[in-house]
């Protein structure tokens, strides 16, 4: 693969370079220092965008709070609902576009990047349809004079610093709930990966959002990100990143005793019986690899595999990413680069650590070299490998998974739970007994059966342990964005 621009944002997006921050609707081009965006597929810069000072992250969130007051506090669940589903019909319309950027953003192929528009497009629809249907509870009282009741009501500016690995996925997942529930939103991308929120910000306010309910600042986390987080007029912080970051993120909630929603990092297990359908656990192992090129923090990681069949799923498993294809997002093969330079490298380092413990590298193991500067790493299967080693301990993020051997179930669920994380795990046996017996006892937020990943937008998802604080998706997200209120009224005076 030859080494130069395949796409360009401004030139085939219409997004300005540099790329600022997005208030009130407008392009708002504030500030001196710029941040370079690479093509993760060839690594060459493809444009770059504005660091904003902190006085423009303080004027998107006075924005926000100023349309929560004047506008969008006054407009009903109906009618917020009927302008979540124009956005929803928006994405799927713009679906190539947004693909496009979202894909070349981040490395991943096209076919992933267009189910990533339509799992956004899903978000809004299904918010739209319980956006008038927030109700509170009436509580019995033992006095027939007293009567109790509560309120679900919206917490004002909502802040949501997204990731780089899925930029459009994490913000309509964050963004959508919040709307429905009446807050006004201020988003940080990830310099990384900035533009598809900003396109997306803009194409919101087409399908009729009032200007300033949702504002999108661009940046670095420890400036821009910060000054979020600590804006006096932030209400909610929604986070999703590394464990480091979200602490520094409550740090700065906890000075303000203000709520937050962090998902942070995964080290997800796996328990393969030995009476599992092995084809299948090993095309889940092959999908964890594929989805974001393993970048993912609720992808299975450690595969703790039943002594009797490790060798068979090993076999199969390797069988099953040795044949996948890696290409440039825009060539729509089955695995892309990792996002970042940076990330290759930290990908790059942990297998140097896993061969200083002897682990067996059983498939891939190094960079892949043939697609010039591009960031690409080679599916990989590790075997011999024991639970405390660094690469079942922490958080890779590329396309790597590990084989840890048990003997009895005791032991399995033991494994599963020796993390410092808890997001999601899986189990694979054609006992539905086991099945529930062992999910019962996994310590993670989610547990998938015979198949990972599953789920949908309406599964409440999020983490035990360092992986988290709080749930995304469903109706539980939508409560998360809400604060409650009790009215107790004496009926006798």
């Amino acid at each position: 693969m030859s080494n130069k621009l395949r796409w360009s944002p401004s030139h085939d997006a219409g997004i300005p370079d540099p790329a600022g921050s997005i208030i009130d609707g407008n392009w708002v081009n504030d500030g001196k220092n710029l941040l370079p965006v690479y093509d993760p597929g060839t690594g060459i810069q493809m444009g770059q965008i504005i660091d904003a000072p902190v006085e423009v992250m303080n004027r998107a969130v006075e924005s926000a709070h100023n349309a929560y007051h004047k506008t969008w506090k006054k407009v009903d669940g109906v009618d917020r609902g009927r302008i979540l589903l124009s956005i929803s019909k928006i994405l799927q319309r713009e679906k190539e576009l947004i693909a496009t950027i979202e894909a070349v953003d981040t490395g991943k192929p096209l076919n992933q990047a267009r189910g990533d528009v339509d799992i956004a497009s899903r978000y809004f629809e299904f918010y739209a349809g319980i956006a008038d249907k927030i109700y509170g509870e009436t509580i019995p009282q033992r006095l027939q004079e007293h009567f109790a009741y509560t309120i679900r009501e919206p917490l004002g500016v909502v802040g949501h610093i997204t990731p780089w690995n899925a930029p459009l996925n994490q913000l309509c997942r964050g963004v959508a709930p919040s709307l429905a529930a009446g807050n006004t939103v201020v988003v940080k991308p990830s310099e990384i990966a900035p533009y598809s929120p900003l396109v997306v910000a803009k194409l919101f306010i087409e399908a009729g959002l009032p200007a300033g309910v949702m504002n999108v600042v661009s940046g670095m986390g420890p400036s821009v990100g910060a000054a979020l987080v600590s804006h006096p007029l932030v209400n909610h912080m929604s986070f999703t990143g590394s464990v480091a970051t979200g602490q520094e993120v409550l740090r700065h909630a906890a000075e303000k005793v203000m709520p937050c929603n962090l998902e942070l990092g995964g080290k997800s297990p796996a328990i393969v019986f030995a009476d599992a359908d092995l084809l299948g656990a090993a095309k889940s192992a092959a999908m964890a690899v594929v989805r974001n090129s393993g970048q993912s923090c609720f992808s299975v990681t450690r595969f703790i595999v039943h002594r009797s069949i490790h060798d068979q799923l090993s076999e199969l498993i390797v069988k099953e990413i040795s044949g996948l294809t890696m290409g440039h997002a825009l060539d729509d093969r089955q695995l892309g680069p990792l996002a970042s330079k940076a990330q290759l490298n930290k990908v790059m380092d942990f297998l140097k650590s896993a061969q200083s413990d002897n682990v067996t590298v059983a498939a891939g193991g190094v960079r892949s070299t043939e697609y010039g500067d591009g960031y690409f790493f080679q599916p990989t299967l590790l075997t011999n490998v024991k639970n405390s080693y660094n690469v079942a301990q922490n958080e890779i993020f590329g396309p790597v998974q590990s084989l840890i051997v048990f003997d009895d179930e005791d032991e399995a669920i033991a494994i599963a739970n020796d993390s410092q994380y808890g997001l999601a795990s899986g189990v694979f046996t054609t006992s539905l007994k086991t099945a529930h017996r062992v999910a019962a006892q996994i310590e993670a937020g989610q547990v998938m059966v015979n198949k990972y990943p599953l789920g949908s937008v309406d599964t409440p998802f999020g983490g035990y342990k360092r992986s988290g604080i709080g749930r995304e998706k469903g109706v539980e997200a939508l409560r998360g964005y809400t604060q409650l209120k009790t009215v107790i009224m004496d009926l006798g005076t």
